[in-house]
């Protein structure tokens, strides 16, 4: 189904992607910090879907076996529900958001406290077919 055969097109697929050929994945509330997940998306943005696979797999970060999950979602949902080639995708859009930081405490010396922030992260990633990212860039 292209974009053009859509029926319906919800608000968040509107502000990732717009009506250009293409799909998405999230992972939300991921119990790793956005700094460190930003890390490993900031390795795979603008790579081609299959190399950035390859590169998530062996990638030594925590993080990348979750970044590998999204990104491997989203080119299944491309495949499936778009219809597109998985050989010609690129990762357009890949971001790390802050989701809801658990605040926990830790007991100290002296009967003092201290806060343990555990922090949360939404990602989210696009792939889309090389050609439409190339006259993206182009623009």
């Amino acid at each position: 189904m292209s974009t053009t055969e859509r029926h319906r097109t919800s608000a968040r697929r509107e502000s990732i992607l717009g009506d250009e050929p293409g799909a998405f994945a999230t992972a939300r509330f991921v119990r790793i910090t956005p700094m460190k997940a930003r890390r490993v998306v900031d390795l795979v943005r603008g790579l081609p879907a299959d190399e950035a696979l390859t590169l998530l797999e062996f990638a030594p970060q925590s993080a990348a076996e979750t970044v590998y999950k999204v990104l491997s979602s989203a080119v299944a949902n491309a495949t499936t529900t778009e219809g597109l080639a998985s050989g010609d995708l690129v990762v357009s859009v890949a971001r790390v958001d802050e989701g809801p930081t658990m605040k926990r405490w830790r007991p100290r010396a002296q009967g003092r406290a201290t806060r343990i922030n555990k922090r949360t992260s939404h990602i989210t990633i696009a792939v889309q077919p090389a050609d439409v990212v190339a006259k993206k860039g182009k623009k």
